[in-house]
């Protein structure tokens, strides 16, 4: 019976080590200013929007060339 207590208290004890190591590495976490992020999310905001307008130029024209060709 000593045998399953043991293995029974191994799992809490890994569980309690486990958070305290993950709570160590978010302290070791640099995080950005508020400035620098919201900079850093327009330019992705922008450049997203860019490519979907290249994307969907480029689309509509491979769309016009293969009408035209099919009504030939």
């Amino acid at each position: 019976m000593g045998e399953t207590n043991k293995a029974q208290k191994a799992p809490k004890a890994r569980k309690t080590s486990w958070f305290s190591g993950l709570k160590a590495e978010f302290k070791k976490i640099s995080w950005t200013d508020r400035k620098s992020l919201t900079k850093e999310t327009v330019a992705v905001i922008s450049t997203s929007i860019v490519l979907a307008l290249i994307i969907k130029v480029l689309d509509m024209i491979m769309t016009f060339g293969i009408d035209f060709l099919v009504t030939l």
